[in-house]
C-alpha cells in the first residue's frame, strides 16, 4: 500500500481559517465531499463519533482522524496543513497543524489498519513534517507525500 493509492491531489489542502478542532473536522468533511463526492454530513458525524472515543491527535503537531463509512469501496485519505496550530487534545498536549484523515469501508479490517500504520509511520518522521510545514502549497504537499513514500520504499 502506498500513500498515492489513498490520496488524490484534490484531497490535499492548506487551511487558513480553522480555529478549533470542530472547524478542522468540518474542513476535512468539506474536502472529502469535494474530492470523493462523499456526504459531508455523514463524514462529520463519523469523525465526531470517532473523536468521542478518544482524540486522534498522535503528537508532534499531527492528527490522524479516521472513521469507517458505508458506501465507499476502498480506503480514502485527505490531508490538511493548517497555517496556525489548533488545540486538538493530542496525547502530548501539543497543538496540531497537520491532519491526515482516513476513511475506510465499514467492513475493512486489515486494510484500514495498514493505511493507518502507513500514514502514522510517514508522519512520525520529523524531517517529512518539517518539509510539509515549509511548503504551504497543495500541489507541493501532495508531491512531498508521494515522494516520501517512494523514498521509504527504496
Amino acid at each position: 500500500m502506498e500513500l498515492g493509492t489513498l490520496l488524490k491531489p484534490e484531497a490535499v489542502k492548506v487551511v487558513t481559517a480553522a480555529s478549533s478542532k470542530k472547524r478542522l473536522l468540518h474542513e476535512i468533511a468539506d474536502l472529502v465531499q469535494q474530492a470523493y463526492h462523499l456526504d459531508a454530513g455523514v463524514v462529520i458525524d463519523a469523525l465526531t463519533s470517532r473523536e468521542a472515543l478518544g482524540p486522534t491527535g498522535v503528537g508532534q503537531g499531527v492528527a490522524l482522524p479516521h472513521a469507517r463509512l458505508n458506501g465507499i469501496g476502498e480506503v480514502k485519505g485527505a490531508f490538511i496543513l493548517l497555517d496556525r496550530p489548533i488545540e486538538f487534545g493530542s496525547v502530548d498536549r501539543q497543538p496540531v497543524d497537520i491532519a491526515f484523515a482516513l476513511f475506510a469501508p465499514e467492513e475493512a479490517g486489515v486494510e484500514h489498519l495498514r493505511a493507518l500504520a502507513l500514514v502514522s509511520r510517514t508522519l512520525r518522521d520529523a524531517a517529512v513534517c518539517a518539509k510539509l510545514r515549509a511548503n504551504p502549497n497543495s500541489a507541493t504537499l501532495f508531491a512531498i507525500l508521494n515522494e516520501t513514500q517512494t523514498a521509504q520504499a527504496a
